[in-house]
């Protein structure tokens, strides 16, 4: 993998990407006996919070140790067709570029034979918990987030 400089405004990044699996349950549809739509958000989350604590941050210790709180400053989300009860999903997440204090990821929802079911574009605001103003990343947990796992 090429290294890149993290430390230009919105370089772009040829990071691979994180996966993580979430099995759908009763209670994760509708009516209908599809994913509820707000429940794909859930699992991005998810997914963007398991690759933090894969490279060695839990959301807890950032805040309080490190002074970092990461949060959603944008999302876009497409919905492609319906994830149902008990289907297993994999989370791909790939951030696509970053900035002094953003993270800009790319995460799509397929099930196991890899049918497309959601993608969303995540825009990601690193802020001080104390002020909520935007702050820069630490380069050193940008560093570990761009790494290949």
């Amino acid at each position: 993998m090429t290294k890149t400089n993290l430390n230009h405004m919105d370089t772009e990044l040829d990071i691979p990407e994180f996966n993580w699996q979430v099995r759908v349950y009763y209670e994760d549809t509708d009516a209908a006996g599809v994913v509820y739509h707000t429940n794909y958000l859930k699992y991005m989350e998810r997914a963007r919070t398991e690759w933090l604590r894969v490279a060695g941050y839990s959301q807890l210790t950032l805040a309080k140790d490190v002074q970092v709180v990461f949060v959603v400053a944008n999302i876009n989300v497409d919905f492609i067709s319906p994830a149902k009860f008990d289907e297993l999903l994999n989370v791909h997440s790939t951030i696509v570029t970053t900035s002094g204090s953003r993270l800009d990821f790319r995460q799509t929802i397929t099930n196991q034979d890899k049918q497309m079911k959601c993608r969303g574009d995540i825009k990601i605001v690193c802020i001080d918990p104390g002020s909520f103003k935007p702050k820069r990343i630490p380069d050193d947990i940008k560093a570990k987030l761009c790494y290949d796992y």
